[in-house]
């Protein structure tokens, strides 16, 4: 008799360390899954620099389409200049609906044709120097008195797709957005998506540049990859477990805490 009390008081010992043994690794399998869910994860408190990178305005290429307005203190004259070529480009606003723009359409050669001084060559330069060059053009030909040139890009857009809630093409009127925007606007990465695999593809010089973004790192906030630029694709990855975790482990994680729980507590009452 007295070796099954010590037996059962062993049993019990046993079976408290294997369940202690037991809510330790699912603890600890929960922290490593939200530590892959969340977005910079125990970053701490700090000051991110991504000013370097955020104001570097890119050059223009062909099939651009440009907004460019002239303004000078005659009006009427200035209006001339003003009458862009109607070219229809189907853009996909933030808001997902299609709409029409019209605006300048940079040619395979790179150049656009403007009212007044004709073919003008735009790639290759930055918006800024775009405006500089049509300004003294202007005011060479002494066609205006101090006239003011703005040139915006009208079809500035980003792809999000992969494992997000509305993968989309967005169109970005303020021709300025994150990468944390852009997910924004694409409805936030879904559970199954891969928050230390999100995939950047970015066409420089001719070229298509690929780089894999970790956004549970607080590094991507003063990354050059945090401010995206027109035509940018992001991809974010499934998880590799996405079905097995989502499926069948992590239903069950709760119920299995309860199970531990109630054994414990059976055991410890009937010691």
């Amino acid at each position: 008799m007295k070796n099954i009390k010590n037996y059962n008081l062993g049993f019990r010992k046993l079976s408290l360390n294997h369940l202690a043994a037991i809510m330790f690794v699912l603890l600890f399998a929960s922290c490593g899954n939200m530590k892959k869910s969340t977005y910079f994860y125990e970053a701490p408190d700090s000051i991110y620099n991504s000013s370097k990178f955020e104001n570097l305005e890119d050059t223009l290429n062909e099939n651009d389409l440009l907004s460019i307005s002239v303004s000078s203190v005659n009006k009427e004259a200035a209006d001339m200049f003003n009458t862009s070529n109607q070219v229809g480009a189907s853009t996909a606003m933030v808001s997902g609906v299609l709409g029409q723009a019209s605006g300048y359409l940079v040619d395979k050669n790179g150049n656009i044709r403007f009212p007044i001084l004709g073919q003008i060559e735009v790639a290759g330069k930055t918006k800024q120097e775009l405006r500089d060059h049509i300004t003294r053009l202007l005011e060479d030909q002494k066609l205006l008195l101090d006239p003011v040139v703005d040139v915006r890009l009208l079809n500035f857009r980003v792809s999000v797709l992969g494992e997000v809630l509305r993968p989309n093409v967005f169109t970005v009127p303020s021709e300025k957005i994150s990468v944390l925007e852009a997910l924004g606007l694409a409805g936030d990465i879904t559970i199954y998506g891969n928050k230390q695999r999100v995939s950047l593809i970015r066409e420089v010089g001719g070229n298509k540049v690929l780089r894999h973004l970790d956004l549970t790192s607080s590094e991507i906030l003063s990354s050059q990859y945090f401010y995206l630029k027109s035509n940018d694709v992001i991809y974010v990855e499934p998880r590799p477990s996405k079905v097995a975790e989502s499926s069948v482990v992590r239903p069950w994680i709760p119920v299995a805490l309860s199970v531990v729980s109630l054994a414990i507590i059976t055991i410890v009452n009937f010691r």
